[in-house]
């Protein structure tokens, strides 16, 4: 019985890990899914999770990406963005998260700030760019950039919600 709190405990910390590196565009709640995956594949007692609580935490995984995608695109196709910008801003947004994750020297919060503070920047120079690529007038570039910067916040948002939910559904699931 030791070993289950223990194997809780530690599938409880690294949950929590993981919900943090949504915010690096990392696939944390993925990494959630696998690590209950194996949680619950190991261990062999009769409470718990089990095999139908990682169907409901992949399904919320799976929600979690196609808010993120969608949002992130939606506002910038709104203003009439180019494929081309799109694929530029979430691109840049994610090389934006991750060096900006490194960029303010303060451990975890830095880390974070910088993180979300880049991925916005990447998205608004991602669709700028790819807007001016095409020839766009500059009203229009800031018109996008900005659309992509605000779509990308909010998918980071939604993606970020559903992994504190996956985290408080898991950790529920292990007391049941």
């Amino acid at each position: 019985m030791i070993w289950y709190w223990i194997a809780a405990g530690t599938l409880i910390f690294l949950n929590g890990l993981c919900v943090t590196a949504n915010l690096l565009a990392l696939p944390g709640n993925w990494a959630m899914v696998i690590g209950l995956s194996i949680f619950v594949a190991v261990m062999p007692f009769e409470h718990g999770p089990g095999w139908g609580a990682v169907g409901v935490i992949a399904i919320m995984a799976v929600a979690g990406e196609i808010l993120e995608t969608v949002t992130g695109s939606a506002r910038a196709a709104k203003k009439g963005a180019s494929r081309r910008a799109m694929l530029l801003s979430f691109s840049l947004s994610i090389a934006g998260s991750v060096g900006g994750a490194f960029l303010i020297p303060i451990p975890v919060i830095g880390s974070a700030i910088g993180a979300v503070g880049g991925a916005a920047g990447g998205a608004f120079v991602g669709a700028w760019l790819g807007e001016a690529w095409i020839g766009s007038d500059n009203r229009k570039r800031n018109e996008v950039g900005a659309a992509a910067m605000t779509g990308r916040m909010m998918g980071m948002l939604a993606k970020l919600s559903i992994g504190v939910a996956i985290f408080v559904y898991t950790t529920i699931c292990l007391w049941v």
